[in-house]
């Protein structure tokens, strides 16, 4: 299962986003209908499958947390983590304090990373976006030096 791919989303007055029609299926049964949604450092959203995130989590807690970084990290990723579901029109419902986290309104862009999404204010995204085209390098782990497109 992977999930890619950018959609234009809406959020309703209730901050609700359908889920995109491509993922529907294959993310209810990924995910049995529990998510996980928290902040990135980038400010946009993560939304995880919830045994995906559980994987992540344990991870992130083994840090050692007398090491300034890996509290920080801990803070950031844990302790903003919300579990959510997919409610029965495939809408979840993202929390008011994410959503002022991430600057999300009215529109906002719904990008599928492998086993995770992230979800972008739209605008953010964008400018974001025309950001990263026009940086002139881009710096690649010494693994990718000879990855070809």
């Amino acid at each position: 299962m992977m999930f890619r791919g950018l959609n234009k989303i809406s959020l309703d007055a209730k901050g609700r986003v359908s889920i995109p029609t491509k993922y529907r299926h294959e993310l209810i049964k990924v995910s049995k209908n529990k998510l996980i949604c928290t902040i990135d450092l980038d400010h946009c959203l993560l939304l995880y499958p919830l045994h995906h995130w559980l994987k992540i989590e344990e991870k992130i807690m083994k840090l050692p947390s007398l090491d300034n970084s890996s509290r920080k990290l801990q803070r950031l990723l844990v302790g903003h983590a919300v579990e959510i579901e997919i409610d029965s029109s495939a809408r979840i419902l993202i929390p008011s304090e994410l959503r002022e986290f991430s600057k999300i309104n009215k529109e906002a862009m719904f990008i599928g990373q492998g086993k995770r999404f992230e979800i972008w204010d739209y605008l953010t995204w964008t400018k974001s976006r025309e950001k990263w085209l026009q940086e002139e390098k881009f710096t690649l782990p010494k693994d990718f030096e000879m990855l070809s497109l």
